[in-house]
């Protein structure tokens, strides 16, 4: 005898997600809201910013305007990043399953999205003085133009680069109404780290990247990848020793730059083989270089 499955009563059915649900988890997911990495690597650097402007912890108001500045803009990114790369991403084995690669989220849907949240850290602007407003026209410049230069130049690292660490001087320009020496030492520092960071993160992509046409540092320095990238490196700590010198910081301070030299180096034991899960490690790695240069920072200004 053939027995019929039991029935579910309705009152135990699981209801469809809403639309509104839908999309909003979409955009969470374009905006990668659920990778905290990326906005990490943004705030270490706007936060050594802050602090040095301040000379120790900056006053409330300019900490939370930054803060939520960073993770707002670094959402922008993301979202003008992978609606340049549309072309792209589809093919790319790591990228293959972003909304804007899967149709799940229109292209028209990211560009609102990205006005919404660049309108929104604006906003945030508005609260600081007038230099602080002016330069963040720039920082919108080159958040919007990165993810283009993968198409014309190797060198969209380098940009990255510009485009994330624009918050140091503008940090400067919050707190002491100026961009002194300094906070240009610290924008380059941060150029050069996110070159570094960046190459290890296009290295997983690398093979796709040339099938597809696509340009970066890792494509550019071919086998002499890991040489280059001890380079860049090795000129990252050497200017944030000219911060040091020039800022006359103490032994927190330099106890900081020697534990994320030696954070630095296990990334390379991490990528020596070039996999893509062992580049990829090394570049989630840097969030801890970042957090132990930031503690040395806060901590010499708070012990000195």
């Amino acid at each position: 005898m053939q027995m019929s499955s039991p029935q579910i009563p309705e009152a135990w059915t699981q209801p469809s997600e809403p639309e509104w649900r839908r999309k909003l988890r979409l955009y969470l997911r374009l905006m990668r809201a659920d990778k905290p990495i990326g906005w990490l690597l943004l705030l270490w650097p706007t936060w050594w910013g802050l602090w040095f402007a301040a000379s120790g912890m900056p006053a409330w108001k300019p900490l939370i305007v930054f803060t939520l500045g960073v993770w707002l803009t670094r959402g922008a990114g993301c979202v003008i990043n992978d609606y340049a790369d549309r072309w792209l991403d589809g093919s790319v084995e790591r990228t293959r399953g972003r909304p804007l690669a899967t149709g799940e989220v229109s292209g028209r849907e990211a560009l609102v999205l990205f006005a919404v949240l660049m309108l929104a850290a604006f906003a945030l602007v508005l609260t600081q003085n007038r230099l602080t407003i002016m330069m963040s026209v720039v920082g919108v410049l080159l958040a919007a133009s990165y993810p283009y230069l993968k198409r014309y130049t190797y060198f969209p690292q380098v940009y990255l680069g510009m485009a994330f660490g624009w918050g140091i001087p503008m940090a400067f320009a919050a707190i002491t109404g100026g961009v002194p020496k300094l906070a240009w030492l610290l924008y380059i520092a941060n150029i050069l780290w996110s070159t570094a960071y960046d190459t290890w993160y296009a290295m997983v992509d690398r093979d796709d990247d040339i099938r597809m046409g696509a340009k970066s540092t890792a494509i550019l320095f071919g086998d002499a990848d890991l040489v280059a990238q001890g380079v860049l490196y090795a000129c990252m700590f050497a200017t944030l020793w000219l911060v040091g010198h020039d800022a006359h910081r103490g032994a927190w301070y330099w106890g900081g730059l020697l534990a994320a030299a030696l954070l630095v180096a296990w990334e390379f034991v991490m990528a020596k083989d070039r996999d893509r899960d062992g580049c990829f490690r090394a570049f989630r790695h840097n969030n801890w270089a970042g957090l132990v240069i930031f503690a040395g920072i806060a901590l010499d200004f708070w012990r000195g």
